[in-house]
């Protein structure tokens, strides 16, 4: 039975994430003594930031996707040497046959700008192994086995390149998997340790509570920063006038 997709817990960027956790790690160790009150103890408040570590390490999307795109790009590139080596081919045999013919069509390179990438690999291998077939046919337009081998390392090459593609593709959807795991995990234990952090100081000290206060986003975090300062001067001025 196929794994189900996880879905992130969380609607912010991971980087984002990271740094609010790594911020409410530090009012915690700060407020620990109120924390082990809660059964909340400080090796599990280091292995929460050594998570955070861990989840920091992996490769980011845009990192696996630049790979891919390098993959896709080799890819291309051995795909057309190994079109311009069947063409190096079959225009010695349109010399010899007409294109209408049986021996012509054995080779299969009918539209092979529209074939997808298994049909090409298949299609030269297929070129090489009928050249090769009519190679005493064929001798007299410089159809030989230079020509015929060219078409063969072609295709090693291109297959080569496939799987390499093929292999960046499953790498990305395995890190993306395995990034929406962690982060979730971490986004499930930065919820605890702020819920605690709003419980300690709910009625305690309102500036403590808000550094447990869960954010969108940085951006909106210093935003919400800036607001509270701008009204705490308004208040100052006004009280001084």
């Amino acid at each position: 039975m196929k794994k189900q997709t996880e879905n992130r817990k969380y609607n912010f960027p991971d980087a984002d994430l990271y740094l609010q956790c790594l911020e409410r790690i530090k009012y915690a160790a700060r407020d620990i003594e109120e924390f082990e009150s809660y059964g909340y103890s400080k090796d599990r408040l280091v292995t929460f930031k050594s998570n955070c570590d861990k989840f920091k390490a992996l490769k980011d999307d845009d990192e696996l996707v630049g790979d891919q795109m390098i993959a896709t790009e080799k890819k291309s590139t051995a795909a057309e040497k190994l079109k311009t080596a069947i063409r190096s081919i079959m225009t010695r045999v349109a010399m010899k046959y007409s294109n209408r013919s049986g021996r012509y069509r054995k080779f299969g390179t009918a539209k092979m700008g529209d074939m997808t990438d298994a049909q090409l690999l298949f299609c030269g291998r297929r070129v090489s192994r009928v050249a090769r077939q009519q190679i005493d046919f064929l001798d007299d337009v410089g159809v030989n086995d230079k020509n015929i081998q060219r078409v063969m390392d072609a295709c090693r090459d291109f297959e080569n390149a496939l799987n390499i593609h093929q292999d960046k593709i499953s790498e990305r959807d395995i890190s993306v998997e395995r990034r929406t795991e962690q982060g979730n995990k971490l986004y499930t234990e930065f919820v605890v340790l702020c819920n605690i952090g709003k419980d300690i100081w709910a009625d305690r000290d309102p500036v403590r509570y808000e550094n447990y206060t869960i954010y969108e986003s940085n951006n909106e975090q210093k935003k919400a920063r800036k607001a509270k300062e701008a009204s705490r001067k308004s208040s100052t001025t006004k009280k001084s006038k």
